[in-house]
């Protein structure tokens, strides 16, 4: 979702032309629609609006207290499995890491071992995260990052880590 103060918006010329934004045209001038209809060329969104609907209801049924106490559990688990790895480094995260286990394997570069953990069904991300600067003042060019969600439970962090000693082993010298 977007939010944008009304004055603001009015102010803002659109940034895309189509159908249901304009409000009149000729040679000389076009006149825009009042915000937000301004910004809204060609046809709605409809499907990304009952998306967001659908995911909000899955959240306000879960309850954001249940989310949280199962994201605080599973992170726990997690930063406990993997920290028992030998040559995985987990990145710091402060007093409150949650739902996010970046790491590092010794020897293996982050992509070839999201490589490997993709062939064993564990899907991750590797590379700098859109953290550049931060990584590079931890002294890490690039990580692998697992992402935990309410989807998630221990087996999965089970399978990561059983996927990640496969890894290990693959790329001992």
């Amino acid at each position: 979702m977007l939010y944008g103060r009304r004055k603001l918006l009015t102010a803002m010329p659109p940034w895309q032309g189509g159908g249901e934004m304009i409000l009149n045209v000729t040679f000389e001038k076009t006149e825009f629609q009042d915000p937000p209809h301004r910004f809204e060329a060609g046809t709605p969104d409809i499907s990304g609006a009952i998306g967001l609907g659908t995911a909000i209801d899955f959240i306000e049924a879960l309850g954001r207290d249940s989310i949280l106490e199962h994201e605080e559990a599973l992170t726990g688990y997690g930063v406990d499995r993997l920290s028992r790895i030998p040559g995985l480094q987990l990145l710091g995260a402060g007093q409150r890491r949650l739902g996010i286990l970046s790491f590092d394997l010794e020897g293996v570069h982050p992509h070839d071992l999201a490589q490997v953990l993709d062939q064993h069904h564990v899907a991750v991300r590797a590379g700098h995260h859109c953290a550049q600067p931060l990584l590079e003042s931890l002294g890490h060019p690039a990580t692998t990052r697992a992402s935990l969600g309410v989807y998630n439970d221990e087996r999965d962090i089970d399978r990561l880590a059983e996927a990640i000693e496969t890894a290990r082993e693959m790329f001992r010298r």
